[in-house]
């Protein structure tokens, strides 16, 4: 469990809970690629309660870190199960959210123990999308015996969900693939590293370096009309791939791989005691289960 002694939530205007989302999956990947390549970030209030990722549900079935803020303990912003089954959750950028509204992190871990298919789940989740300020949800399912299935829905945009084509994607806080410069920007960073032969080991590093890197992408138009109401010094922070401000930031970095072969790469790299200069990094590794 992360937390910070004696140092309370700064006041936090609007919906700042973020997160970026890059990833590439192929459906039939040669022998020596990946099934997917994710790498994504978590940002959020440096203080508030979570836990980093670990083995729960039944068995230990599921990987993923977890909400243990007051209401929403159980959710989960980023996860992947045993059987394959992925979901990933960013917030869509409101500077008025309705405090009344459910926690979203539920809307992966309940994905993470049903067994829904993922086109399903997502229409169901968009049958109560009301009950919910804004958001974004992928999830996948990544069998053993290669058959992969990957579909988005955000809550802001169409009233449908859609399976994706294979491909390279980015997500941030509003619509899929929607040009914010810092989704541009941090999209080209990853797909050149992707691109590049290396080694596992030197592909994760690669890829946290992606990560955190802090260049300041402001003004952006695109962002800043979304953005109405927020300070313009938290607009110029979050334009930037790794965000930076007092209290309140990227405090995850997770890189997950899935090879050819059903094998997973599971990299997150945790900040502790609120403290941007320290942090721990856990590699997990599993083969996914028919």
């Amino acid at each position: 469990m992360r937390q910070c002694p004696n140092r309370p939530h700064p006041p936090i205007r609007g919906d700042y809970p973020m997160c970026i989302i890059f990833f590439k999956f192929d459906a039939r990947p040669a022998s020596n690629a990946y099934r997917l390549i994710l790498a994504a970030n978590r940002d959020e209030v440096y203080s508030r309660l979570s836990k980093s990722a670990h083995f729960w549900g039944d068995g230990g079935e599921i990987l993923s870190g977890l909400d243990l803020e007051e209401g929403k303990e159980g959710g989960s912003w980023l996860g992947i199960s045993r059987r394959g089954r992925l979901a990933a959750l960013t917030n869509y950028m409101d500077a008025r959210p309705n405090p009344d509204r459910q926690g979203r992190g539920f809307l992966v871990s309940n994905f993470l123990t049903e067994s829904m298919d993922s086109y399903s789940y997502l229409k169901k989740v968009s049958s109560e999308s009301h009950l919910y300020n804004g958001f974004n949800l992928l999830t996948a399912e990544f069998r053993a015996k290669g058959d992969t299935t990957v579909c988005y829905y955000g809550n802001k945009g169409s009233t449908e969900p859609v399976v994706l084509k294979p491909g390279v994607y980015g997500l941030s806080n509003s619509l899929l693939e929607t040009p914010w410069k810092k989704l541009q920007y941090g999209k080209n960073l990853f797909t050149s590293v992707i691109g590049r032969d290396l080694p596992t080991d030197g592909l994760v590093q690669e890829l946290l370096q992606v990560l955190n890197n802090q260049e300041i992408h402001s003004p952006d138009p695109i962002q800043e009309l979304q953005g109405d109401g927020y300070s313009s010094a938290m607009l110029r922070a979050l334009s930037a791939v790794c965000v930076r401000s007092p209290g309140y930031g990227t405090r995850t970095n997770t890189v997950i791989l899935i090879d050819a072969s059903g094998n997973v790469s599971f990299t997150e790299r945790n900040m502790l005691h609120c403290d941007i200069n320290q942090w721990d990094v856990n590699t997990f590794h599993f083969k996914l289960q028919e």
